[in-house]
């Protein structure tokens, strides 16, 4: 049920030493092909690791036969030396497959400013190839080797039948449980098809994918330097949809994974959906969704259980109208589908809002200005969230 239930890959996860913990803290997934296309979207924080950089360069011509990930350091403000050390953890996995450096991408998650124990990372390769499995364990170590503060590993797995009668599967991880703020990934995340896709395709169905999941999951508003997500294919079950089958494919994976991170998020109660309905383009839908999501005073009403309205409108009113055009005196909104705020102003009692009964909880803003809706999630802000960022230097 993970990134090894597609045909033509194997994956890996091993302690290398890297944490403090000793839990595991390397992870390795191989493309055996046929074929090995490939695709990746990279966070767009200016200030990005060394894994960032040579990958970036490495994917470019739509070709990847691995990724290596590691947690316990995120090898991110190190300087030459730290593009040292993703270049030769890329070198040492290339040798033990027998391949070329350029066709392995790195992916690193942890301390920023820290350079990386370089020698048990190097150390810890032979041994993740020499534990290499097609099976679901293979699938399951990698996806707990890439966890950091994650409670728990985050997979799925979709297989799809093609309007022509041939199947394909697509399966993923992810790690992420804090840092999570859009800009085309939120994340380290693996995905793997045996679809036999095009280069150009794989792109495409990513940037789709993503553009609608993992960018709208905006947990605390704090972009991580080194959000990665690989998309990478095998052609393997002699199938080739069509591109919107495999976007649909996808985006289906993106959006499991991408609630498992909100579902996991460090501290968090409440698992909040924002939906923005009757927005004038979809872009300013999501600008008034995302005002509301990076509200403390929202998210703490949230972990109160306070359906505290208007702290919702203060925040949709922070959206300049050249970005969200509306009317104040025409917003709606609605907490767990009780219709708290009518026409701007109050309406049904909060009392009639039960947000202790469950974690999810909902809000819908309806701006009565157009036809665009968007749905955003976020979770509340707690006194754990508080305590476990204080305690774990980042």
């Amino acid at each position: 049920m993970t990134v090894t239930s597609p045909q033509g890959f194997r994956a890996a996860g091993i302690t290398a030493g890297l944490k403090a913990s000793g839990t595991p803290d390397l992870a390795l997934v191989v493309n055996d092909g046929p074929e090995h296309t490939a695709a990746a979207v990279f966070t767009s924080n200016r200030v990005v690791g060394a894994p960032v950089m040579w990958s970036r360069q490495a994917v470019k011509d739509g070709v990847a036969r691995a990724v290596v990930l590691n947690s316990g350091g995120a090898n991110v403000c190190t300087g030459p030396g730290g593009f040292q050390d993703a270049h030769a953890t890329a070198e040492k996995v290339a040798d033990e497959l027998g391949i070329g450096a350029i066709d392995v991408l790195v992916g690193s998650t942890g301390l920023i400013g820290v350079r990386l124990a370089a020698d048990k990372l190097l150390a810890g390769v032979p041994v993740a190839v020499g534990a290499l499995a097609a099976d679901d364990a293979g699938g399951l170590a990698a996806a707990t080797a890439i966890m950091t503060t994650d409670t728990v590993p985050k997979t799925a797995v979709r297989t799809v039948e093609t309007p022509s009668g041939g199947t394909f599967t697509v399966g993923g991880m992810a790690k992420g449980a804090g840092m999570l703020a859009p800009a085309l990934a939120t994340m380290l995340c693996v995905i793997t098809t045996d679809a036999s896709v095009a280069a150009a395709d794989a792109d495409a169905a990513l940037r789709a994918a993503t553009r609608v999941t993992f960018d709208r999951v905006d947990s605390d508003g704090a972009m991580s330097t080194s959000d990665t997500v690989v998309l990478m294919a095998s052609g393997a079950s002699n199938v080739t949809p069509d591109l919107d089958v495999l976007t649909d494919a996808v985006t289906a994976i993106c959006a499991d994974l991408a609630r498992q991170l909100v579902a996991d998020a460090e501290g968090a109660s409440h698992d909040i959906a924002i939906t923005v309905t009757n927005a004038t383009t979809e872009d300013a839908a999501l600008a008034v969704a995302r005002a509301v999501s990076r509200s403390n005073l929202v998210k703490a009403a949230v972990f109160g259980n306070d359906p505290n309205w208007g702290r919702i409108l203060s925040q949709v009113g922070t959206v300049p109208e050249e970005v969200a055009p509306f009317d104040p005196a025409e917003l709606d909104v609605s907490v767990n589908g009780v219709l708290v705020c009518k026409a701007g102003g109050a309406y049904e009692p909060p009392e009639k809002v039960d947000m202790a009964a469950a974690r999810d909880v909902t809000f819908t803003i309806d701006l009565h200005a157009g036809d665009a809706e968007v749905t955003l999630w976020t979770n509340d802000l707690t006194h754990d969230y508080v305590h476990e960022n204080s305690a774990y230097s980042s």
